[in-house]
C-alpha cells in the first residue's frame, strides 16, 4: 500500500513539474517570436481584441499580402465607419476589400466564422492576426474548423508586455498562465483528431512573431 502511494505522488510530481516547465517554454516562445514580413496570403483574418490588431491586419491588406480581410468577432456595438477609423484605410480599399464578422464570441466561434468566410471565398492560406499570447491557442483552433488551410500567423505584442523578464510582472505572468491553460485543451484536441486519422492535408507555418503593440 506504502509503495503505491508513493507511486502516486511520484506520478502527481512528475505531471506538475511537466506542466510547470510546459508553462515556462510557452510563455518564453510568445516572448521570443520574431516576424515574418514578407509571405503573402489568400487572405488576412484578424480576430478581435484589441484596435492595434485591426490596425496590423489592415496594414497587411494595404501592403497587398492578401486579396480581402475579415475582422472577426465585431462587437455588436462597433459599426463599419469606427472600425474604418480604427484601420486606418482609404475609403476605396475598405470598401472593397474588408469584411465585418459579428458572430464570433470567443477563440472557437473565431474559427467558426473564419471557415465560413475561407470557405466562401475559396481560400486556402491565411494570415491569421492576433495577440502574441493568443496565437497558440487560435492556430489550434482554427487548424481543428479547417484542417485543409494553411495559416501564417502574424503576432501583435500588447503595449503592456515587458521585452524582458515576463516572470517578474505579476499582471503578465497571470495572463500567459491563464491563456497557457486554455490552450493545453485546445492543442489536445488537434492532437487527438490528427492521432485518429481525421482528414488533416494543411500545415501551420512554424513562424510566428512579434508586430505592433496592442
Amino acid at each position: 500500500m506504502q509503495s503505491v502511494s508513493r507511486a502516486v505522488i511520484y506520478m502527481v510530481a512528475l505531471a506538475a513539474a511537466a506542466l510547470a516547465f510546459g508553462f515556462v517554454l510557452f510563455a518564453t516562445t510568445i516572448m521570443r517570436d520574431h516576424q515574418d514580413e514578407a509571405t503573402k496570403a489568400d487572405g488576412i483574418v484578424v480576430l478581435t481584441g484589441g484596435e492595434t490588431r485591426i490596425q496590423a491586419g489592415a496594414k497587411l491588406l494595404s501592403e497587398g499580402r492578401g486579396k480581402r480581410l475579415l475582422i472577426s468577432g465585431v462587437n455588436r456595438k462597433v459599426g463599419p465607419e469606427e472600425i474604418k477609423h480604427f484601420a486606418g484605410l482609404k475609403n476605396e480599399l475598405y470598401a472593397c476589400c474588408v469584411d465585418l464578422g459579428y458572430e464570433a464570441l470567443d477563440t472557437v466561434g473565431n474559427a467558426d466564422e473564419t471557415r465560413t468566410w475561407a470557405n466562401s471565398k475559396g481560400y486556402k492560406r491565411l494570415i491569421v492576426v492576433t495577440s502574441s499570447y493568443h496565437m497558440p491557442r487560435s492556430l489550434a483552433e482554427l487548424a481543428l474548423a479547417m484542417p485543409d488551410v494553411t495559416l501564417i500567423p502574424y503576432t501583435v505584442t500588447p503595449k503592456n508586455f515587458p521585452d524582458t523578464g515576463w516572470w517578474l510582472h505579476v499582471a503578465t505572468t497571470r495572463l500567459l498562465l491563464s491563456e497557457y491553460l486554455k490552450y493545453l485543451p485546445a492543442v489536445a484536441r488537434l492532437q487527438t483528431q490528427r492521432l485518429m486519422g481525421w482528414r488533416d492535408n494543411g500545415s501551420i507555418t512554424a513562424a510566428s512573431a512579434k508586430g505592433a503593440g496592442d
